[in-house]
């Protein structure tokens, strides 16, 4: 893993929620759900057993990812990673994308899911590089916007 993945950082809690609004905000739109989670990681994701990672350049955050427990044992969702627009294209989401594969390894997980739309064609192509496959989405998915649902064994 390499050393410019930190775990989460409660000093770096408005980083969390700035990237990934910015991020919504430019591919879609900020959901009720997203405004919710995303304004108080601790409790919606820290506090139910996930995790966030930040990744830094000059000691500052500018990339975030989370993995959040779902309600099947040791399968966590991959999810709310966003970079700064300043920072695309340097491949620090792969880099995130493999510290949580790394990770999941690390600590036994079954799996990683993820949600996504397939208008996102580079971050699919990302997903299946990394070896995510494509499984039925179901009807009720917390996020209106997603069209696709993809996992990765991990153990």
């Amino acid at each position: 893993m390499t050393n410019n993945i930190i775990s989460f950082d409660q000093r770096f809690a408005k980083v969390f929620y700035e990237l990934n609004i910015e991020w919504l905000r430019t591919h879609f739109y900020v959901e009720p759900f997203d405004e919710e989670v995303l304004s108080q990681p601790l409790t919606y994701i820290i506090n139910k057993g996930g995790y966030i990672f930040f990744i830094l350049m000059d000691q500052k955050p500018v990339g975030t990812v989370a993995l959040m427990p779902t309600d099947e044992p040791e399968i966590f969702e991959l999810t709310k990673m966003a970079v700064h627009t300043d920072k695309r294209g340097l491949k620090l989401g792969q880099k995130l994308m493999q510290h949580c594969i790394d990770f999941a390894k690390i600590k036994g997980f079954k799996a990683l899911m993820l949600y996504s739309n397939t208008k996102l064609e580079n971050a699919i192509y990302i997903y299946r590089k990394y070896g995510f496959k494509e499984i039925p989405l179901e009807e009720k998915s917390p996020y209106v916007r997603s069209n696709i649902k993809m996992i990765l064994y991990t153990s």
